[in-house]
């Protein structure tokens, strides 16, 4: 599966062009261009009814985002529950490890530091491992779902712009790109951005990301070089 995402970027990476796209192209581009992801493509998010459809052997499930690990008391949040909190508008580069980058795009959702307010840690939680919905295609290492790992300190940062996105271009986030809540780092490369967020575990170490485990190659630390950057932080 790594394989074939790879071919297709740099099918894409002719889209090395896209940096240059204007805003209202680069928009109705996002809107029609189907997206690859390593999720097999058998469930579905509805933002009307925050219901998740046919998720692996459960069928028709409400959304919920699980917060456990290293906490007192593990809670659930309902796809209305993150709605309701105080959500941040940002607009932010991607860049994607094949070497193309996307400008401008616009995201929606909220802070780490809001899920610390409704959560207590307990000592050595430094770690954050992100868990995605659905079932991979390959498993790495045994690995079924997409899973990601940030420092917690980086999460709290405001200067690495780390949001727990819900919409894109103002409007619900699109199955294709995460729905109904993705990470976005835009310091780090597109496969530290976890899609389909479904689960926060708070641990004391770091783990090695699904990507990572499929790829050796890509390291735990995905920085985007400077040259990419449009700007310092």
């Amino acid at each position: 599966m790594a394989i074939d995402r790879r071919f297709f970027l740099k099918v894409l990476g002719a889209a090395g062009f896209m940096i240059n796209f204007p805003t209202s192209t680069l928009a109705s581009f996002l809107d029609h261009f189907p997206i690859r992801t390593v999720e097999k493509k058998d469930f579905r998010f509805d933002p009307e009814t925050g219901i998740v459809l046919n998720w692996n052997d459960h069928g028709n499930m409400p959304y919920q985002l699980i917060i456990d690990g290293l906490v007192t008391e593990p809670i659930k949040l309902s796809y209305k529950d993150l709605k309701s909190l105080p959500q941040v508008p940002q607009t932010s580069d991607f860049h994607c490890v094949e070497g193309w980058s996307v400008p401008d795009i616009r995201w929606g959702g909220f802070r780490f530091e809001e899920i610390l307010k409704r959560v207590k840690t307990k000592p050595g939680a430094r770690f954050v491992l992100f868990h995605s919905l659905g079932e991979t295609h390959s498993k790495p290492r045994g690995q079924k779902h997409y899973v990601e790992s940030f420092p917690l300190k980086e999460l709290l940062d405001p200067k690495r712009e780390i949001l727990l996105a819900l919409e894109m271009d103002g409007r619900p986030m699109p199955h294709d790109h995460g729905s109904p809540l993705r990470v976005i780092a835009p310091y780090d490369l597109g496969y530290k951005s976890i899609k389909f967020v479904t689960r926060i575990e708070f641990t004391k170490t770091e783990r090695p990301g699904w990507w990572t485990l499929a790829n050796p190659i890509y390291s735990i630390k995905a920085r985007v070089s400077k040259s990419r950057l449009r700007k310092s932080h």
